[in-house]
């Protein structure tokens, strides 16, 4: 998280941004009650529980609230420097 950062919905907030960790729990569920029965690590995960492959972190505006991956901020910044540079 080195690079300059625009948000893509309201394209004026180059300075105010949330990093919105996302750490997954894999978690067994009681089918009758809802309840937590087990927490497992990914290590432990059986062949029929995918593994989480979403994002690590997120980037959130902190104008708007838009909610997108970083590369989509950097893609906008980098975007926006060519438009200036014409």
């Amino acid at each position: 998280m080195t690079q300059p950062l625009l948000c893509p919905t309201c394209k004026s907030n180059r300075m105010r941004f949330t990093v919105i960790e996302q750490t997954p729990r894999y978690i067994r569920l009681d089918p009758q009650s809802g309840e937590v029965v087990a927490e497992l690590h990914q290590e432990e995960l059986d062949m029929f529980h995918q593994p989480y492959k979403g994002e690590h972190y997120m980037i959130q505006c902190g104008v708007c609230g838009t909610t997108e991956p970083e590369e989509r901020f950097v893609k906008m910044a980098q975007h926006m420097q060519t438009q200036r540079s014409k």
